[in-house]
Protein backbone atom coordinates (compact mmCIF):
# COMPACT_ATOMS: atom_id res chain seq x y z
CA UNK A 1 0.00 0.00 0.00
CA UNK A 2 1.43 3.39 -0.99
CA UNK A 3 2.78 5.39 1.93
CA UNK A 4 2.63 2.45 4.33
CA UNK A 5 5.36 2.23 6.92
CA UNK A 6 7.35 -0.81 5.92
CA UNK A 7 8.43 -3.56 8.23
CA UNK A 8 12.06 -4.14 9.11
CA UNK A 9 12.98 -7.03 6.86
CA UNK A 10 16.74 -7.03 6.86
CA UNK A 11 18.86 -7.84 9.89
CA UNK A 12 21.91 -5.65 10.26
CA UNK A 13 24.97 -7.23 11.80
CA UNK A 14 27.02 -4.68 13.71
CA UNK A 15 30.59 -4.24 12.60
CA UNK A 16 33.28 -5.35 14.99
CA UNK A 17 35.37 -2.32 14.08
CA UNK A 18 34.67 1.37 14.47
CA UNK A 19 32.31 2.80 11.89
CA UNK A 20 34.01 4.50 8.98
CA UNK A 21 34.01 8.31 9.37
CA UNK A 22 31.44 10.16 7.32
CA UNK A 23 32.36 12.22 4.30
CA UNK A 24 32.23 15.51 6.24
CA UNK A 25 35.46 14.67 8.05
CA UNK A 26 37.20 14.45 4.68
CA UNK A 27 35.90 17.79 3.41
CA UNK A 28 37.40 20.82 5.21
CA UNK A 29 35.69 24.21 5.03
CA UNK A 30 38.45 26.51 3.77
CA UNK A 31 38.75 29.81 5.69
CA UNK A 32 35.31 29.31 7.21
CA UNK A 33 36.11 31.14 10.48
CA UNK A 34 36.52 34.49 8.73
CA UNK A 35 33.97 34.00 5.94
CA UNK A 36 31.46 36.91 5.82
CA UNK A 37 28.61 34.45 6.41
CA UNK A 38 30.24 33.21 9.64
CA UNK A 39 32.69 35.72 11.21
CA UNK A 40 33.19 33.43 14.17
CA UNK A 41 35.41 35.75 16.22
CA UNK A 42 33.56 39.02 15.63
CA UNK A 43 29.87 38.34 15.04
CA UNK A 44 27.71 38.82 18.17
CA UNK A 45 26.48 35.56 19.65
CA UNK A 46 23.24 34.52 21.32
CA UNK A 47 24.69 31.65 23.32
CA UNK A 48 23.72 30.74 26.91
CA UNK A 49 26.57 32.81 28.39
CA UNK A 50 25.30 35.95 26.66
CA UNK A 51 21.88 35.28 28.16
CA UNK A 52 23.41 34.60 31.58
CA UNK A 53 25.35 37.88 31.46
CA UNK A 54 22.10 39.71 30.69
CA UNK A 55 20.41 38.13 33.71
CA UNK A 56 23.40 39.01 35.90
CA UNK A 57 23.24 42.64 34.73
CA UNK A 58 19.52 42.75 35.54
CA UNK A 59 20.18 41.39 39.02
CA UNK A 60 18.13 38.26 38.37
CA UNK A 61 21.12 35.95 38.92
CA UNK A 62 24.20 36.13 41.11
CA UNK A 63 27.23 33.93 40.51
CA UNK A 64 28.72 33.24 43.93
CA UNK A 65 32.15 31.91 44.92
CA UNK A 66 32.57 29.26 47.61
CA UNK A 67 35.75 27.93 49.16
CA UNK A 68 34.98 24.32 48.24
CA UNK A 69 34.44 24.42 44.48
CA UNK A 70 34.81 28.10 43.58
CA UNK A 71 32.21 29.20 41.04
CA UNK A 72 31.23 25.67 39.98
CA UNK A 73 28.01 25.14 41.95
CA UNK A 74 26.69 28.60 41.18
CA UNK A 75 27.45 28.27 37.45
CA UNK A 76 25.76 24.85 37.25
CA UNK A 77 22.65 26.22 38.93
CA UNK A 78 22.52 29.38 36.80
CA UNK A 79 22.88 27.43 33.54
CA UNK A 80 20.53 24.61 34.61
CA UNK A 81 23.22 21.94 34.31
CA UNK A 82 22.45 18.90 36.52
CA UNK A 83 25.03 17.60 38.99
CA UNK A 84 23.82 14.09 38.05
CA UNK A 85 25.46 14.56 34.64
CA UNK A 86 28.97 14.51 36.14
CA UNK A 87 31.61 12.49 34.25
CA UNK A 88 35.25 12.26 35.39
CA UNK A 89 38.27 12.33 33.08
CA UNK A 90 41.54 10.86 34.37
CA UNK A 91 43.75 11.72 31.41
CA UNK A 92 46.06 14.72 31.26
CA UNK A 93 44.23 16.28 28.35
CA UNK A 94 42.63 19.67 27.80
CA UNK A 95 43.87 23.18 28.46
CA UNK A 96 44.45 22.39 32.16
CA UNK A 97 45.81 18.89 31.62
CA UNK A 98 48.73 19.40 33.99
CA UNK A 99 46.25 19.62 36.87
CA UNK A 100 44.49 16.34 36.07
CA UNK A 101 45.17 12.68 36.74
CA UNK A 102 43.51 9.65 38.32
CA UNK A 103 43.73 11.23 41.78
CA UNK A 104 42.47 14.63 40.59
CA UNK A 105 40.18 14.07 37.59
CA UNK A 106 38.48 16.66 35.45
CA UNK A 107 34.75 16.76 36.17
CA UNK A 108 32.50 17.45 33.18
CA UNK A 109 28.82 18.39 33.46
CA UNK A 110 26.38 19.07 30.62
CA UNK A 111 22.91 19.83 29.36
CA UNK A 112 21.75 20.18 25.74
CA UNK A 113 23.72 23.37 25.04
CA UNK A 114 26.24 23.79 27.86
CA UNK A 115 29.28 21.79 28.99
CA UNK A 116 31.14 22.77 32.16
CA UNK A 117 34.61 21.53 33.09
CA UNK A 118 36.03 21.70 36.62
CA UNK A 119 39.25 20.44 38.20
CA UNK A 120 39.89 20.57 41.92
CA UNK A 121 42.54 23.23 42.60
CA UNK A 122 42.86 24.34 38.96
CA UNK A 123 42.79 28.06 38.11
CA UNK A 124 39.86 27.97 35.65
CA UNK A 125 36.31 26.73 35.22
CA UNK A 126 35.91 25.86 31.54
CA UNK A 127 32.71 26.18 29.54
CA UNK A 128 31.76 25.08 26.04
CA UNK A 129 28.38 26.43 24.96
CA UNK A 130 26.53 25.80 21.71
CA UNK A 131 25.56 29.03 19.98
CA UNK A 132 22.61 28.39 17.63
CA UNK A 133 24.49 29.78 14.60
CA UNK A 134 28.17 29.97 15.47
CA UNK A 135 28.77 26.51 16.87
CA UNK A 136 30.64 25.82 20.07
CA UNK A 137 31.96 28.89 21.90
CA UNK A 138 34.64 28.36 24.55
CA UNK A 139 34.73 30.39 27.75
CA UNK A 140 36.70 30.34 31.01
CA UNK A 141 36.18 31.77 34.49
CA UNK A 142 39.06 32.58 36.84
CA UNK A 143 38.61 30.57 40.03
CA UNK A 144 39.16 33.49 42.39
CA UNK A 145 36.66 35.78 44.12
CA UNK A 146 35.55 38.64 41.85
CA UNK A 147 33.11 41.49 42.40
CA UNK A 148 31.40 40.40 39.18
CA UNK A 149 32.28 37.11 37.58
CA UNK A 150 33.91 37.51 34.17
CA UNK A 151 33.54 35.04 31.30
CA UNK A 152 36.63 35.16 29.08
CA UNK A 153 36.64 33.81 25.52
CA UNK A 154 40.18 32.60 24.72
CA UNK A 155 40.88 32.05 21.02
CA UNK A 156 43.60 29.48 21.74
CA UNK A 157 40.96 26.80 22.52
CA UNK A 158 40.25 26.35 18.81
CA UNK A 159 43.64 24.70 18.36
CA UNK A 160 41.96 21.55 19.69
CA UNK A 161 38.26 22.30 19.25
CA UNK A 162 38.30 22.90 15.50
CA UNK A 163 39.78 19.89 13.79
CA UNK A 164 39.15 16.79 11.71
CA UNK A 165 37.44 15.22 14.73
CA UNK A 166 34.96 18.13 15.04
CA UNK A 167 34.08 18.11 11.31
CA UNK A 168 36.25 21.23 10.76
CA UNK A 169 33.98 23.55 12.76
CA UNK A 170 34.26 24.73 16.39
CA UNK A 171 32.90 21.71 18.19
CA UNK A 172 33.06 19.04 20.86
CA UNK A 173 35.73 16.38 21.35
CA UNK A 174 35.32 13.11 23.20
CA UNK A 175 38.37 10.85 23.02
CA UNK A 176 39.09 7.39 24.37
CA UNK A 177 42.80 6.99 25.17
CA UNK A 178 45.15 4.66 27.00
CA UNK A 179 46.80 6.31 30.01
CA UNK A 180 49.78 5.78 32.30
CA UNK A 181 49.38 5.79 36.12
CA UNK A 182 49.92 9.56 36.21
CA UNK A 183 47.25 10.16 33.55
CA UNK A 184 49.56 10.85 30.62
CA UNK A 185 48.05 9.57 27.34
CA UNK A 186 50.04 6.75 25.77
CA UNK A 187 49.78 7.74 22.13
CA UNK A 188 51.76 4.72 20.96
CA UNK A 189 48.69 2.56 21.69
CA UNK A 190 46.33 4.71 19.63
CA UNK A 191 43.05 6.37 20.55
CA UNK A 192 39.40 6.45 19.46
CA UNK A 193 36.73 9.07 18.84
CA UNK A 194 33.79 7.94 20.95
CA UNK A 195 30.20 8.22 19.72
CA UNK A 196 27.23 5.91 19.07
CA UNK A 197 29.08 4.13 16.27
CA UNK A 198 32.13 3.22 18.33
CA UNK A 199 32.30 -0.37 19.57
CA UNK A 200 31.55 -0.48 23.28
CA UNK A 201 34.90 -2.16 23.93
CA UNK A 202 36.76 0.93 22.67
CA UNK A 203 34.93 3.59 24.68
CA UNK A 204 35.97 5.71 27.66
CA UNK A 205 39.68 5.05 27.89
CA UNK A 206 41.04 7.66 30.29
CA UNK A 207 37.65 8.16 31.99
CA UNK A 208 36.20 6.89 35.22
CA UNK A 209 32.97 4.97 34.63
CA UNK A 210 30.42 4.10 37.33
CA UNK A 211 27.48 1.86 36.55
CA UNK A 212 26.69 -1.69 35.53
CA UNK A 213 26.76 -3.07 31.99
CA UNK A 214 26.72 -6.86 32.29
CA UNK A 215 29.16 -8.75 30.09
CA UNK A 216 30.03 -5.77 27.88
CA UNK A 217 33.59 -4.52 28.21
CA UNK A 218 34.97 -0.98 27.92
CA UNK A 219 38.26 0.86 28.56
CA UNK A 220 37.01 3.03 31.43
CA UNK A 221 38.72 2.89 34.84
CA UNK A 222 41.72 1.13 33.24
CA UNK A 223 45.35 2.24 33.58
CA UNK A 224 48.39 0.85 31.77
CA UNK A 225 50.58 0.22 34.83
CA UNK A 226 54.01 -1.40 34.78
CA UNK A 227 53.76 -4.85 33.26
CA UNK A 228 50.31 -4.17 31.76
CA UNK A 229 49.38 -3.94 28.09
CA UNK A 230 46.27 -2.60 26.34
CA UNK A 231 45.12 -6.21 26.13
CA UNK A 232 45.41 -6.90 29.88
CA UNK A 233 44.17 -3.69 31.53
CA UNK A 234 40.45 -4.50 31.26
CA UNK A 235 39.30 -6.92 33.98
CA UNK A 236 36.61 -7.49 36.58
CA UNK A 237 38.42 -4.85 38.63
CA UNK A 238 37.66 -2.14 36.03
CA UNK A 239 34.18 -3.25 34.92
CA UNK A 240 30.71 -2.86 36.49
CA UNK A 241 31.98 -0.52 39.17
CA UNK A 242 29.31 1.35 41.10
CA UNK A 243 31.89 3.55 42.85
CA UNK A 244 35.35 4.78 42.05
CA UNK A 245 36.77 3.20 45.17
CA UNK A 246 39.68 4.99 46.80
CA UNK A 247 39.10 8.28 44.98
CA UNK A 248 38.98 11.20 47.44
CA UNK A 249 36.01 13.28 46.31
CA UNK A 250 36.68 16.20 48.67
CA UNK A 251 36.36 19.35 46.57
CA UNK A 252 34.00 17.73 44.04
CA UNK A 253 30.21 17.87 43.98
CA UNK A 254 29.90 14.12 43.32
CA UNK A 255 32.02 10.98 43.48
CA UNK A 256 30.34 9.39 40.44
CA UNK A 257 30.99 9.24 36.69
CA UNK A 258 27.68 7.95 35.39
CA UNK A 259 27.71 5.52 32.45
CA UNK A 260 24.31 6.68 31.19
CA UNK A 261 25.54 10.29 31.18
CA UNK A 262 28.62 9.20 29.23
CA UNK A 263 26.48 7.51 26.59
CA UNK A 264 24.20 10.52 26.17
CA UNK A 265 27.15 12.94 26.09
CA UNK A 266 29.03 11.02 23.42
CA UNK A 267 25.91 10.96 21.23
CA UNK A 268 25.23 14.65 21.80
CA UNK A 269 28.81 15.74 21.09
CA UNK A 270 28.85 14.38 17.55
CA UNK A 271 25.28 15.53 16.91
CA UNK A 272 26.34 19.05 17.97
CA UNK A 273 29.19 19.00 15.48
CA UNK A 274 26.96 17.72 12.67
CA UNK A 275 24.35 20.44 13.20
CA UNK A 276 27.02 23.14 13.32
CA UNK A 277 28.78 21.86 10.20
CA UNK A 278 25.60 21.65 8.10
CA UNK A 279 24.57 25.11 9.30
CA UNK A 280 27.90 26.69 8.42
CA UNK A 281 28.08 25.00 5.04
CA UNK A 282 24.55 26.08 4.14
CA UNK A 283 25.09 29.69 5.25
CA UNK A 284 28.32 29.95 3.26
CA UNK A 285 26.64 28.46 0.19
CA UNK A 286 23.65 30.82 0.51
CA UNK A 287 25.95 33.84 0.85
CA UNK A 288 27.75 32.77 -2.32
CA UNK A 289 24.42 32.13 -4.14
CA UNK A 290 25.10 28.43 -4.65
CA UNK A 291 22.84 26.81 -2.06
CA UNK A 292 21.61 23.54 -3.62
CA UNK A 293 20.15 20.87 -1.36
CA UNK A 294 19.20 18.64 -4.24
CA UNK A 295 22.71 17.55 -5.12
CA UNK A 296 26.14 16.92 -3.61
CA UNK A 297 27.94 17.88 -1.49
CA UNK A 298 25.41 19.49 0.89
CA UNK A 299 22.86 16.79 0.15
CA UNK A 300 25.42 14.21 1.26
CA UNK A 301 25.93 16.18 4.48
CA UNK A 302 22.18 16.15 5.19
CA UNK A 303 22.12 12.39 4.65
CA UNK A 304 25.03 11.95 7.05
CA UNK A 305 23.29 14.06 9.68
CA UNK A 306 20.01 12.15 9.35
CA UNK A 307 21.69 8.74 9.50
CA UNK A 308 23.31 9.73 12.78
CA UNK A 309 20.11 11.36 14.08
CA UNK A 310 18.26 8.06 13.50
CA UNK A 311 21.08 5.92 14.99
CA UNK A 312 21.42 3.99 11.74
CA UNK A 313 25.04 3.00 12.42
CA UNK A 314 24.83 2.87 16.22
CA UNK A 315 26.38 -0.12 17.95
CA UNK A 316 23.65 -2.17 19.68
CA UNK A 317 23.89 -2.97 23.38
CA UNK A 318 24.24 -6.64 24.25
CA UNK A 319 23.48 -6.20 27.95
CA UNK A 320 21.48 -3.80 30.10
CA UNK A 321 23.09 -0.59 31.38
CA UNK A 322 22.29 1.11 34.65
CA UNK A 323 23.86 4.31 35.91
CA UNK A 324 24.63 5.36 39.45
CA UNK A 325 23.72 9.04 39.76
CA UNK A 326 20.08 9.18 38.70
CA UNK A 327 21.03 10.97 35.49
CA UNK A 328 18.86 8.70 33.33
CA UNK A 329 15.75 9.57 35.32
CA UNK A 330 16.53 13.30 35.37
CA UNK A 331 17.19 13.37 31.64
CA UNK A 332 14.02 11.50 30.68
CA UNK A 333 11.70 13.90 32.53
CA UNK A 334 12.54 16.92 30.37
CA UNK A 335 10.30 16.12 27.40
CA UNK A 336 8.60 17.39 25.32
CA UNK A 337 5.95 14.67 25.42
CA UNK A 338 3.27 13.70 22.95
CA UNK A 339 -0.34 12.98 23.88
CA UNK A 340 0.57 9.43 24.91
CA UNK A 341 3.37 10.54 27.23
CA UNK A 342 6.15 9.53 24.84
CA UNK A 343 9.36 11.53 24.41
CA UNK A 344 12.53 11.33 22.35
CA UNK A 345 14.42 11.73 25.65
CA UNK A 346 13.22 8.44 27.08
CA UNK A 347 16.20 6.12 27.41
CA UNK A 348 16.21 2.43 26.60
CA UNK A 349 19.62 1.25 27.91
CA UNK A 350 18.66 -2.36 27.28
CA UNK A 351 19.34 -2.73 23.56
CA UNK A 352 20.25 0.86 22.54
CA UNK A 353 20.51 4.37 23.94
CA UNK A 354 17.03 5.78 23.26
CA UNK A 355 13.63 4.14 23.52
CA UNK A 356 12.65 5.80 20.22
CA UNK A 357 15.73 5.99 17.97
CA UNK A 358 15.63 9.63 16.92
CA UNK A 359 17.89 12.22 18.53
CA UNK A 360 16.37 14.67 21.00
CA UNK A 361 18.81 17.22 19.52
CA UNK A 362 16.21 17.81 16.83
CA UNK A 363 14.62 20.10 19.46
CA UNK A 364 17.84 22.08 20.08
CA UNK A 365 18.11 25.82 19.44
CA UNK A 366 20.93 25.10 16.99
CA UNK A 367 18.75 22.78 14.92
CA UNK A 368 15.92 25.32 14.92
CA UNK A 369 18.41 27.97 13.72
CA UNK A 370 19.32 26.00 10.60
CA UNK A 371 18.11 27.69 7.41
CA UNK A 372 14.54 26.65 6.66
CA UNK A 373 15.67 25.00 3.42
CA UNK A 374 18.03 22.78 5.40
CA UNK A 375 15.42 21.83 7.99
CA UNK A 376 12.98 20.94 5.22
CA UNK A 377 15.65 18.79 3.55
CA UNK A 378 16.32 17.04 6.86
CA UNK A 379 12.60 16.37 7.37
CA UNK A 380 12.25 15.03 3.84
CA UNK A 381 15.20 12.70 4.36
CA UNK A 382 13.84 11.49 7.71
CA UNK A 383 10.52 10.73 6.02
CA UNK A 384 12.18 8.93 3.11
CA UNK A 385 13.78 6.56 5.59
CA UNK A 386 10.91 6.14 8.05
CA UNK A 387 8.25 5.74 5.38
CA UNK A 388 10.29 3.09 3.58
CA UNK A 389 10.67 5.17 0.43
CA UNK A 390 14.39 4.50 0.80
CA UNK A 391 14.48 0.74 1.31
CA UNK A 392 18.27 0.36 1.38
CA UNK A 393 19.29 -2.63 3.52
CA UNK A 394 21.12 -0.40 6.02
CA UNK A 395 17.78 1.02 7.18
CA UNK A 396 16.32 -2.41 7.84
CA UNK A 397 17.26 -2.24 11.52
CA UNK A 398 14.54 0.39 12.06
CA UNK A 399 11.48 -1.58 13.13
CA UNK A 400 8.06 -0.55 11.85
CA UNK A 401 6.84 0.19 15.38
CA UNK A 402 9.79 2.54 15.97
CA UNK A 403 9.27 4.29 12.63
CA UNK A 404 5.61 4.94 13.40
CA UNK A 405 6.31 6.08 16.97
CA UNK A 406 9.00 8.56 15.89
CA UNK A 407 6.73 10.18 13.32
CA UNK A 408 3.80 10.33 15.75
CA UNK A 409 5.99 11.95 18.41
CA UNK A 410 7.61 14.60 16.19
CA UNK A 411 4.26 15.49 14.58
CA UNK A 412 2.96 16.48 18.01
CA UNK A 413 6.12 18.03 19.45
CA UNK A 414 7.64 19.97 16.50
CA UNK A 415 5.84 23.03 15.16
CA UNK A 416 7.34 22.92 11.66
CA UNK A 417 7.17 19.17 10.98
CA UNK A 418 5.44 18.90 7.56
CA UNK A 419 1.84 17.77 7.97
CA UNK A 420 2.03 15.57 4.88
CA UNK A 421 4.70 13.40 6.53
CA UNK A 422 2.32 11.26 8.55
CA UNK A 423 1.79 7.53 9.02
CA UNK A 424 -1.46 6.08 7.73
CA UNK A 425 -4.35 6.05 10.17
CA UNK A 426 -4.65 2.91 12.17
CA UNK A 427 -7.59 0.76 11.11
CA UNK A 428 -10.56 1.13 13.41
CA UNK A 429 -12.09 -2.06 14.81
CA UNK A 430 -15.39 -3.05 13.16
CA UNK A 431 -18.58 -1.96 14.84
CA UNK A 432 -20.21 -4.73 16.90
Amino acid sequence: MEGRLVSATVAIVASLGAAAPGQLTERPLAEALTHPAIEYASRPTTDPIVELNRRIDEGAVRIAFDEGTGYLRSVLEALNVPIESQMLVMSKTGVQGLHTGPENPRAIFFNDAVTVGYIRGAPLVELAVHDPRQGVILYTIDQKPQARVRFDRPSSCLRCHMAYNTLHVPGMLLRSVFIAPDGLPLSQFGSYDADDRTPFSKRWGGWYVTGTHGSMRHLGNAIVARGETPETIVSDRTLNRTSIGTFDAHGYVSALSDIAALMVFEHQSHMTNLITRIGWEARIAAYEHRLDLGSSPLQDGVRELVDYLLFVDAQPLTAAIEGTSGFAQTFATQGPFDGRGRSLRQLDLQHRLLRYPCSYMIYSAAFRALPIEVRQAVYRRIWEILSGSDSAPRYGRLAESDRRAIVEIVRQTMIDWPSEFAPPSRAKPPMP
